[in-house]
């Protein structure tokens, strides 16, 4: 007789969510939402008002874990693993900034989530500014952590600090070498990537790493992340230091977080917004590099309640 496994249960009932399936936060429930060709894992707490996270590389919805208990308190809160990322569907395609969009917009739908806050870190946040400028509407308020705005001058600067700190991004992207370097063996890169922006080791403990870094080991997602590289981060990166942006506007109130460390994103790149903002602050964090949501979450959840509690 044939016993009936985890995925046969998935299979059966796509929403079923299998017991210890998931590392466990207080108050977070768990589903599968069914996109057009995705079906997306989403981690959901608390109720009243919706606010959505989308995380970073290499992360998934449990970057969140230090901020979502807060949030919950007064809203909505929505963390979606991106296409590719923690649990949701890893396709071999689907990796560009109009696919990606077209996610996270399908998202709002299937949830019928008409407008939202919005919290989105790493390239997550470059996917923030597209739906914020292509569906403004849709989003109420903004917070974004960790990035460059997209209306950033070229400054030759910015590419040293890019080619000395970055130097993993076409690696990452070079299609047979970054999926084996992200997933197989001692998966040095993936833990450079993590323990090597930050302020200081105790930001991650070893169950978090191993989170993060056991998911890569399925040889899709390690695929996926370097199809991400290629065909959306560095993409989107050109596209911003080449102008792409400079006749857009953005309506939607935005606050900018970054890492007072971080060693590529710096105060002196991150002119060049006004004129093209409605509403627009950047705000420069201690103690932290570039996973600020990680290593500062106290701050990150100060400053999302007080700008979404504004008027």
């Amino acid at each position: 007789m044939r016993h009936e496994t985890p995925d046969d249960a998935e299979v059966s009932d796509p929403n079923r969510v299998p017991d210890n399936t998931f590392p466990e936060l207080d108050g977070v429930r768990h589903r599968y939402v069914r996109l057009p060709g995705l079906r997306m894992h989403v981690a959901e707490a608390g109720h009243g008002d919706p606010v959505v996270l989308l995380h970073g590389f290499p992360q998934h919805w449990w970057e969140w874990r230090g901020v979502v208990p807060g949030l919950a308190e007064h809203y909505r809160v929505i963390c979606p693993d991106l296409r590719g990322a923690g649990w949701t569907d890893a396709p071999p395609t689907g990796y560009t900034r109009a696919q990606l969009l077209a996610d996270v917009e399908a998202l709002l739908d299937a949830l019928d989530l008409d407008r939202v806050c919005l919290i989105a870190h790493d390239w997550g946040a470059l996917l923030g500014y597209e739906l914020c400028l292509s569906a403004p509407h849709r989003v109420r308020k903004h917070l974004s952590l960790g990035v460059p705005h997209p209306f950033v001058r070229f400054d030759p600067r910015l590419l040293t600090a890019i080619a000395r700190h970055g130097w993993f991004e076409p690696v990452i992207a070079a299609p047979f070498l970054g999926p084996s370097l992200l997933g197989r063996g001692r998966q040095r890169l993936t833990y450079h990537l993590l323990r090597g922006f930050t302020t200081g080791r105790n930001t991650w403990s070893e169950r978090d790493v191993e989170l993060f870094a056991g998911r890569l080991r399925e040889p899709a997602r390690a695929h996926a992340a370097s199809a991400l590289y290629r065909c959306f981060i560095m993409r989107q990166a050109a596209r911003i230091m080449m102008g792409a942006y400079r006749h857009t506007r953005l309506a939607t109130s935005t606050r900018v977080l970054v890492g007072a460390e971080d060693p590529i994103v710096r105060p002196e790149f991150l002119g060049g917004f006004e004129g093209h903002t409605d509403d627009f602050g950047v705000e420069f964090v201690d103690g932290a590099s570039h996973f600020l949501v990680d290593e500062r979450p106290d701050v990150v959840l100060e400053r999302s309640l007080a700008f979404f509690a504004s008027a």
